[in-house]
């Protein structure tokens, strides 16, 4: 199934082509007692979406992706169905990294 995920860094976008393959990575911001973990592994990026109405700001084409405006950036994975729900749930509570595989 494909799923959206709200990634923290927006100028990671600029790394990610449809069909490469990355690691989800989870992080509890001011939390130093939880550890980063995995949260989907190999994922398969669908799609980089832009929204080129986001760039009311004027910067960069980079940062016309979707959600750069407010905090992070959507990229569209395909993962089974449990994963997906744990990618969901984790974006509830902590930041989302991805990782190049």
């Amino acid at each position: 199934m494909t799923t959206p995920v709200r990634i923290a860094e927006p100028a990671v976008l600029r790394l990610l082509r449809p069909g490469a393959r990355v690691d989800v990575i989870a992080t509890a911001p001011g939390d130093a007692a939880r550890r980063p973990r995995v949260v989907a592994s190999r994922a398969r990026v669908v799609e980089v979406p832009e929204d080129a109405a986001a760039d009311v700001s004027g910067g960069a084409a980079g940062d016309r992706r979707l959600g750069a405006a407010d905090g992070g950036a959507v990229v569209v994975l395909s993962v089974p169905r449990a994963t997906a729900v744990a990618l969901a749930g984790a974006a509830v509570t902590s930041s989302l990294a991805v990782v190049l595989c």
